[in-house]
């Protein structure tokens, strides 16, 4: 876009109008009148002059903001950004206006000669101002015939800055007939220097990438893939005459719901396409017939994939949007994320998968009864009532009719439209407030996520079951007791301080005594089985079994400051309570942060801070921001090789807690999987973090409130709820040829004393392995 020499044409013409009447003044007889026409006609000129001047200015605040030169020069219209996953694919957008702007170049021609035909026949003439259009439309508006008569360019004007907006009004706006003439003036000088600055290409280009087609389709682009699944190049005649068509009221003639009335101004534009020789008379009898050809998509900023990622990404870019003033709703970003797009489906299949069976499970264990229970089984009284408080719903009734109890009684009662989610597809329904919540509270959720720990990048994120339904994130936003999948880092504490995997400690009972408070306290921990061996046993084993005794023990020995000292630093950000128990994951973690703080264990002891974002390019493709992992060496080398091996030996060890992934096709890729399962008390939460050389992944099974879960350890461990999904999800990962990256072995080099005084491997044989299989298949 360049200036153009409309100026220079327009300045001469009104030198040359001048000189005219300058002439016309010396030659006339009767001087004294000419003085008191041109005196009148300065004075008027004076006036306009000073008025314009006023309204450009804003006046005393009379008139409302203006677009300033530089927003006429480098008009920016709200466009949507897009986000990307690392693999290329488009996983959504974020948007105030569904808007993706295209070039002259990409726009059909004839929707270019359409568009002229029906809203602006002298647009190649004018100079953004219609002088004969507008006292045409004044003479219709006097003969009862009111109608629009603003130029391409002027709609562009109003489109582009808004200029009917309240606030772009001012004082003067308020009082409705100076109100439309504030209105038309600035539109008209608006439009008077787009015309200046920009060619006409540039005008009509701009006008098609800004107006509002309806129903959210905004821009040419957006509206031809929503109403035709096209592309604005491939646009037919009756497309063109459709989309132009309504460009006259958005509403009157939406085809969605008016498709009558659309038809007819479809049909009333391919009339104008005819008279202006676009389409043939023939041509015009046949497309007046067609049906309307509609192929509906209309974009929703909760379309596309990966939305609780979406979601959790616009919180992780905040700082930074801020920081450099860009506004993710309108500002045309282009974001490339880590994700990967397939790894993302696979994670988001077997959460389907894994939940949706699961949940027949829960249903069954609890048919015909509420699962809502307190530590001695017993339903919890009042609790539906005490949840469906805590909603927006209910407090916006509350707020509403505050003074009037028994109404607040009647519309939580009251029935309703809803759609309810179900895991055979969502259910209309009518339904209550306080039935609904009743409903939702009954289902399992989960939450899963990925992350590369050599380079921090995040792979895949799951947030919970559907996120048209429940939108609380259960990667980042869940806290939860993460159980024996907390121990990684009491026996990474005590490794990093000398202890070795096959030193020995004694499976027996064990009894703590501390003071809280002032007061003495005693504990007693029991293992999963309520079982003990009364015999030593080697790290390795205890922490393969999971054993509470050994790590109570090892907690003891090297202090719990010590332990919560470890956690902090290989990730864990949340608030550790510093009680004997914190070695058995009684503080409240979230599954970010817990598969955060794997990593260093992966990667050569290497805390590693996730990035969800590699790059964002601006509206006009320049790169403007580039992300990479922030690292630090926080592990020794040998401490980092040793914990690999226990958690390969969750696998190898008698009664490993992670062999039911031997039921998933895992074990054919040359590839080093381990892992740690992890259960809270009354099995609320199951915990699975599952780990190769580059991928740790974990997920989290439970109720939406702790006190919902299953009351058995046969239903409700974390290796029967949380490990499956993520067996489910390598299966797919490993499989998938693209992905043989991920394929790999941890490094056999580092061979210590410290890990090979013992050597104990147990793989279950094929009998064995088969019960195990239908055991965890209940």
């Amino acid at each position: 876009m360049q200036l153009n020499n409309k100026f220079l044409k327009i300045l001469m013409f009104f030198i040359r109008k001048l000189f005219l009447q300058t002439s016309s003044f010396f030659i006339a007889k009767n001087k004294s009148i000419y003085i008191k026409a041109v005196r009148w006609l300065l004075g008027v000129i004076l006036f306009f002059a000073a008025l314009l001047s006023a309204i450009e200015i804003n006046f005393l605040w009379l008139f409302g903001d203006s677009p300033s030169i530089s927003q006429i020069m480098h008009p920016q219209p709200n466009i949507a950004s897009e986000v990307y996953s690392e693999d290329g694919a488009l996983l959504g957008k974020y948007f105030y206006e569904n808007r993706i702007p295209v070039h002259y170049s990409e726009i059909s021609p004839m929707l270019i000669k359409t568009l002229v035909a029906t809203e602006d026949e002298r647009f190649y003439k004018h100079f953004g101002i219609d002088l004969y259009g507008s006292i045409s439309a004044l003479y219709d508006v006097f003969r009862g015939n009111p109608r629009g008569a603003s130029t391409i360019t002027q709609q562009l004007v109003k489109n582009l800055y808004k200029t009917r907006d309240k606030e772009k009004n001012g004082l003067l706006g308020k009082i409705p007939l100076f109100k439309v003439f504030i209105i038309k003036t600035k539109e008209m000088m608006n439009a008077f220097k787009l015309e200046l600055i920009f060619d006409k290409k540039d005008i009509v280009t701009l006008y098609l990438n800004t107006v509002d087609f309806g129903n959210n389709a905004f821009g040419i682009k957006t509206a031809a893939k929503a109403y035709f699944n096209t592309t604005p190049q491939n646009l037919r005649p009756e497309h063109c005459a459709l989309l132009v068509g309504l460009l006259k009221a958005t509403t009157t003639y939406n085809p969605v719901v008016n498709r009558k009335r659309a038809r007819n101004r479809r049909n009333v534009v391919l009339h104008q396409m005819k008279t202006h020789g676009i389409i043939s008379s023939s041509d015009y009898d046949s497309l007046c017939k067609l049906p309307l050809g509609l192929q509906l998509h209309f974009e929703k900023v909760s379309d596309g994939k990966a939305f609780y990622f979406r979601q959790a990404l616009i919180e992780h870019l905040k700082p930074w949007m801020k920081e450099n003033n860009y506004d993710i709703y309108s500002d045309g970003l282009k974001i490339y994320t880590t994700v990967n797009s397939r790894m993302q489906q696979f994670a988001e299949d077997a959460v389907s998968a894994k939940m949706k069976y699961l949940q027949a499970i829960f249903n069954e264990h609890w048919r015909g009864l509420n699962p809502w229970v307190d530590s001695k089984d017993k339903e919890i009284e009042g609790f539906v009532d005490m949840i469906m408080r805590q909603s927006w719903e209910y407090k916006n009734i509350v707020n509403k009719y505050q003074d009037k109890p028994d109404s607040i009684e009647v519309y939580i009662n009251k029935k309703n439209k809803r759609v309810l989610f179900s895991w055979g597809g969502a259910v209309d329904s009518v339904i209550s407030l306080k039935d609904a919540v009743d409903y939702n509270l009954r289902f399992l959720h989960a939450g899963f996520v990925a992350i590369d720990p050599q380079n921090g990048m995040v792979r895949a994120w799951v947030g919970g079951i559907d996120y048209s339904f429940f939108k609380f994130d259960h990667v980042m936003q869940s806290k939860r007791q993460p159980g024996s999948t907390f121990k990684a880092f009491v026996y990474t504490a005590a490794i990093d301080n000398g202890y070795a995997p096959c030193d020995s400690l004694s499976d027996q009972p064990v009894l703590i005594k501390y003071t809280e408070n002032g007061l003495p306290k005693s504990w007693a921990p029991h293992n999963a089985d309520w079982n003990f061996s009364e015999q030593k046993v080697t790290l390795k084993y205890a922490f393969a079994r999971s054993l509470n005794s050994v790590s109570v023990q090892i907690a003891q020995k090297i202090g719990w400051k010590k332990v919560i000292e470890y956690a902090k630093k290989m990730g864990i950000e949340s608030p550790i309570d510093t009680v004997p128990s914190v070695c058995l994951g009684v503080s409240d973690v979230s599954l970010f942060e817990l598969v955060t703080a794997y990593c260093p264990l992966v990667n050569g002891g290497e805390r590693v801070k996730p990035i969800l974002v590699t790059k964002i390019k601006d509206r006009f493709g320049k790169t403007i921001a580039e992300f990479s992992a922030e690292k630090e060496k926080i592990l020794s080398d040998e401490t980092a090789f040793l914990m690999q091996r226990l958690l390969l030996g969750t696998m190898t060890e008698p009664l490993g807690t992670t062999q039911a992934l031997y039921s998933f096709d895992l074990f054919r890729y040359n590839t080093d999987i381990g892992g740690k399962t992890g259960t809270s008390s009354n099995h609320s939460d199951g915990w699975f973090v599952g780990v190769t050389p580059r991928l740790v992944a974990g997920a989290w099974v439970g109720g939406e409130e702790r006190c919902i879960h299953f009351r058995t350890s046969v239903l409700g461990e974390g290796c029967k709820t949380a490990l499956p999904i993520f067996g489910l999800f390598m299966e797919k990962t490993l499989a998938d040829s693209t992905l043989s990256y991920f394929h790999a072995k941890f490094n056999e080099k580092m061979k210590t004393l410290r890990e090979y005084t013992c050597t104990t491997k147990h793989i279950p044989s094929d009998s064995s392995l088969m019960n195990m299989i239908k055991d965890y298949e209940l």
